[in-house]
């Protein structure tokens, strides 16, 4: 079959070695996951909603929120959801409602900012994206299953490695067309490629209700017990404290881009060709990691955490240190450079945490170990939000120094786990 042949040559498998049903979901996956990816990074708060909703002229406040926002509310609703995804036999229906009502939430914020402005735009996008962003959270937890369920291991950090990549592509070419400088700062633009976004989900969603995932019911013991039950695994695995508590650690990976940005040397511009540089920063190094970061998962997850940390502590220590020897990246075009190298560990770091848990959760407990890992770092990341107030004391040079070292330990960390790949 043409899906078989084309699965395997993505995979590096033997097409004898593939059975047909898998390389169909695999493609499922792959396109699924794609477009996804795509929509995420076109409605990246970080850049894309901040640039909208100061165009749209909302409160710092409401700016400052949207980060905090989209990345605490995807992850602390998990541990309530755990319980309905693990009672359902299958996961392929609340991966794709999770999409949808991420889709509609999308073309709710295009819409906020095509009809309102000021404070009353800031509060419906800060709205939808709370809805995206719980939504997101149901999508998390039964993905990691659905994909467990569906492709064998030693090919699923493959999938996701290249829907990062295809998806990188596509939004590359976006932030391509906004570096040339043909656009102001206008709403309207930014609003179609929220729009775009909330298609892409909702077609995402269609696309994967084809996925042919074994209808598995619960068993009895899986569905004893409440919050104890749930919150139990990290009292009795030392496994998984010991992967939240590195997760946690490289964490940093996801907070630094913010103050990476501050430390370019340019003023803030009307026009929209400074947020090119950024946009394809971003994507350009997912193109190149992505896809590597997830063959190496598939070999360890472990050492690919480690390996990911390591350069993340190397790069925060060297964009620090040059900031503070000729006061600053350059501008736009040198922030970009510093984003691109952290972004390459970032992606190192999502590859092997996601795999990571993957692997070394039974199915009964995937779903339960992802909400309640998520949630934990949910926690931390709101937390995180202390680091601001570094920076406005010291500046943020000296939080990247802190960043360096935090990453540094959670490789000393990662290097504590279990070899989860092998059989």
């Amino acid at each position: 079959m043409i899906a078989t042949r084309t699965f395997a040559r993505l995979t590096g498998t033997a097409p004898d070695d593939l059975p047909d049903e898998e390389a169909r979901n695999g493609l499922i996956h792959v396109a699924s996951l794609t477009l996804t990816k795509t929509a995420d990074a076109l409605i990246d708060p970080k850049l894309v909603l901040s640039w909208l909703m100061s165009a749209l002229g909302a409160p710092g406040a409401m700016i400052g929120a949207l980060v905090p926002l989209r990345e605490a509310g995807a992850l602390l609703p998990q541990l309530a959801l755990a319980r309905y995804v693990e009672s359902s036999p299958q996961r392929k229906r609340i991966w794709a409602t999770a999409a949808a009502l991420q889709g509609l939430a999308a073309l709710g914020i295009a819409l906020a900012a095509l009809t309102l402005d000021g404070a009353v735009a800031g509060g419906a996008i800060l709205a939808c994206l709370g809805l995206l962003a719980m939504a997101r959270a149901g999508a998390s937890v039964s993905q990691k299953d659905a994909l467990a369920r569906t492709i064998a291991k030693g090919r699923r950090g493959t999938v996701t490695g290249i829907a990062g990549s295809v998806a990188a592509t596509s939004v590359l070419a976006v932030g391509a067309l906004l570096a040339t400088g043909l656009f102001e700062t206008a709403i309207t633009p930014l609003a179609v490629l929220v729009a775009v976004a909330g298609a892409a989900f909702l077609v995402a969603a269609a696309i994967f209700l084809r996925l042919r995932e074994p209808s598995r019911t619960p068993e009895d013991a899986d569905r004893d017990g409440g919050l104890s039950a749930l919150v139990e695994p990290i009292l009795s695995d030392g496994q998984l404290r010991l992967f939240v508590a590195s997760r946690v650690a490289l964490a940093v990976t996801a907070l630094a881009p913010p103050f990476i940005v501050l430390l370019s040397a340019s003023s803030a511009q009307a026009s929209l060709g400074d947020l090119g540089p950024l946009v394809i920063a971003s994507t350009s190094a997912s193109i190149s990691a992505a896809y590597v970061w997830g063959r190496l998962s598939d070999r360890s997850s472990r050492q690919t955490l480690m390996a990911a940390g390591a350069l993340a502590a190397l790069v925060f220590a060297a964009i620090a240190t040059l900031a503070l020897s000729f006061g600053g990246l350059g501008g736009a075009w040198g922030a970009a450079g510093a984003i691109f190298a952290a972004q390459i560990a970032y992606e190192g770091v999502r590859a092997g945490r996601k795999l990571h848990l993957t692997d070394m959760a039974e199915d009964a407990f995937r779903a339960r170990y992802t909400a309640l890992s998520n949630t934990l770092v949910g926690v931390a990341l709101l937390a995180g939000g202390l680091f601001g107030l570094v920076a406005d004391r010291f500046g943020p040079a000296v939080v990247l120094l802190l960043f360096a070292a935090i990453a540094a330990i959670g490789v000393a960390l990662a290097r504590g786990l279990d070899e989860v790949q092998t059989d």
